[in-house]
């Protein structure tokens, strides 16, 4: 079978939504971690931008690997974008036009100091940017320790950007606009901030350029990616007709928050449907509270409940019931407005978006890192309606489930995927829920301390653990 690339466009189903250039578009845009994600997402606004501008094609930079840039290479950069959705579709994404890997140091430099080149993206991962526990850079990254001594051939991220802003600032070429894409909270400063103090390490003036010159916008970026795997190769290849080993999938919601810092790049992101604001916070509050909560809730009291994905939890009439109310009696009304964000509208998209039963979301994976996750996702939610004297009776229940699915796993004997796994297990180990919770608050696993000071929040959610452990259901219709 042939494999895509332009020459091949022409050939295909009608149906195939495809770029109407018969070659790669020029570069504008420098990304590094061409990953799924960043695929299925950063690059599909980019290909639309790119009917109307050709100038903003994506160099496709791989710090770490070179088999995704190299499987992009080999067809031209096209790749085929499936939305696995209740109406499935196919699209040919043409937006990348170079591809480098860690042997081509020296071209992702010259780009990096290229005038055309007016964008650097990155999806790196919260850890790629080399931040210590505060947000901060940590300098005894080792990492950024070789990019401070050896800074010719970055290893790190930052180190990469802060080069070529330095050959910009010498060669008196404006700097680029710097967009962070990971789900990093207020992720714009903190990258910002780190390119600074890396700078500074070295050259003062060089951080103050930085600090002056270079727009930093924050971000929020949403949308369920499944891995790519040889069942979807075999549907794009029987749907397109040609090979394809670069295809990627993910549900047809997207969502590309901006923040707004007057930037034509930003702009031109905007008119490709990404959503321009000056509060990035105030969404990334609702998808922290909305959507992960919700999904950590469907996760821990589905588990309990013997179902194995976000779909069939969904399908339990009183499990999804109670989500619903969740969101509408707890969640929003701790929410901030947000001008342009209907919050009882993304409510729906979301409960709507767990319904795919195309997505096979596993709630074992969902359920990993509570420790880590469940302060943001519930407990900053129970923590705001106590401040007000209120009791939200389904953030209780969601936080007890999270302790009974701790209990049942670890008298299972089943692992629990989690840094603090050996601690939870041992909280967890013995004992009613009540004695559980007190241990896990007294570790700050998951519970800050200053929940013992809250007799009646404590008792209200080991209530709720008991049950779910139990298995009495009947809190699902709280009163």
């Amino acid at each position: 079978m042939n494999r895509l690339e332009y020459a091949a466009l022409d050939a295909l189903p009608a149906a195939i939504a495809r770029p109407a250039r018969t070659a790669p578009p020029a570069t504008g845009i420098v990304h590094f971690g061409p990953g799924a994600f960043h695929r299925a997402h950063q690059a599909t606004y980019v290909d639309t931008l790119l009917e109307s501008d050709p100038s903003w094609g994506i160099a496709a930079v791989s710090l770490r690997s070179a088999g995704t840039v190299e499987a992009l290479s080999a067809q031209q950069g096209l790749y085929t974008l499936a939305i696995r959705d209740a109406a499935p579709g196919f699209r040919v994404i043409g937006a990348h036009s170079r591809f480098l890997g860690p042997d081509d140091a020296a071209e992702t430099q010259a780009l990096l100091a290229d005038p055309g080149v007016k964008l650097v993206t990155t999806t790196v991962t919260e850890k790629g940017y080399c931040l210590a526990a505060d947000g901060s850079l940590d300098l005894a990254h080792p990492d950024i320790v070789h990019d401070l001594g050896a800074p010719a051939v970055p290893r790190s991220v930052i180190g990469w950007i802060v080069g070529g802003l330095a050959a910009r600032r010498a060669a008196g070429v404006p700097p680029f606009v710097m967009m962070p894409c990971d789900n990093l909270a207020n992720n714009g400063a903190k990258v910002k901030a780190a390119l600074v103090a890396f700078a500074a390490a070295t050259d003062a003036a060089l951080a103050e350029w930085i600090e002056a010159q270079v727009l930093v916008p924050g971000t929020m970026v949403d949308s369920i990616t499944p891995a790519s795997d040889a069942a979807l190769y075999e549907t794009v290849a029987a749907a397109l007709g040609v090979e394809d080993r670069a295809a990627v999938q993910r549900e047809s919601f997207t969502q590309w928050v901006i923040e707004d810092v007057g930037s034509p790049v930003c702009a031109a992101l905007a008119r490709a449907g990404a959503t321009l604001t000056d509060n990035v916070a105030g969404y990334e509050q609702a998808k922290l509270r909305v959507l992960n909560g919700s999904h950590s809730t469907l996760a821990y009291a589905g588990l309990l409940r013997g179902h194995a994905s976000v779909s069939e939890a969904m399908g339990d009439a009183a499990l999804a019931g109670f989500v619903d109310a969740m969101i509408r009696e707890d969640i929003i009304p701790t929410l901030q407005p947000v001008a342009g964000l209907d919050h009882d509208a993304y409510r729906e998209a979301v409960l709507a978006r767990f319904r795919n039963p195309v997505i096979v979301h596993r709630l074992d994976q969902i359920a990993g890192d509570g420790s880590q996750k469940i302060p943001y996702r519930l407990g900053d939610t129970l923590a705001a309606h106590r401040a007000r004297g209120d009791m939200p009776q389904h953030v209780v229940v969601a936080l007890g489930c999270w302790v009974a699915f701790l209990m049942q796993r670890a008298r299972a004997g089943v692992p629990i995927l989690d840094p603090a796994a050996a601690a939870l297990a041992t909280a967890a180990a013995d004992g009613d829920a009540a004695t559980v919770l007190d241990r896990l608050i007294a570790a700050k696993l998951g519970f800050s301390s200053e929940l013992a000071a809250d007799p009646a929040a404590v008792a209200a959610i080991a209530a709720a653990a008991q049950a779910a452990f139990d298995g009495n259901w009947a809190m699902l219709s709280p009163d």
